[in-house]
């Protein structure tokens, strides 16, 4: 189990991130603003950080070079609803740079499992856990 540190300024993104990686049993801490993750990095070192470049306040491209400053082998994967970026020289120090869409889910799981060297602990969802998930949220969110 990896301590996942989620930063992203809507709360049902960082909601929707948190219930995806426990169902890999990591530990989720989800943050909406970069004065939270500063203070949250002083008292807690995550094993990864899933960042998202618009913040409220400093931008994540800033917030990015931050954490790299202090925590060079923290790994970091770049969150984003614009593919625009991935070509960015500012996203050089990232270890991982992906863009939020339907399909994002499973590869967000994979991306993190792949970083934190356990690939093996990411199954496939079966149709079963999709219609859980959906019908799940679905009541839960109408």
């Amino acid at each position: 189990m990896a301590r996942v540190l989620v930063v992203d300024d809507q709360a049902c993104i960082r909601h929707l991130i948190s219930r995806v990686l426990l169902l890999d049993e990591h530990e989720v801490h989800a943050i909406g603003k970069a004065e939270s993750v500063r203070e949250y990095l002083i008292s807690s070192q995550p094993d990864i950080i899933l960042l998202d470049l618009y913040l409220e306040g400093p931008e994540g491209f800033d917030l990015l070079t931050e954490i790299k400053h202090l925590y060079p082998s923290l790994p970091v994967i770049i969150l984003t609803a614009y593919d625009s970026h991935r070509d960015d020289p500012r996203l050089r120090k990232a270890d991982g740079y992906m863009v939020k869409s339907v399909e994002f889910w499973d590869e967000m799981r994979q991306q993190v499992a792949d970083i934190l060297g356990r690939s093996h602990m990411v199954q496939p969802r079966t149709e079963r856990d999709n219609f859980y998930q959906s019908s799940h949220r679905r009541d839960r969110y109408m």
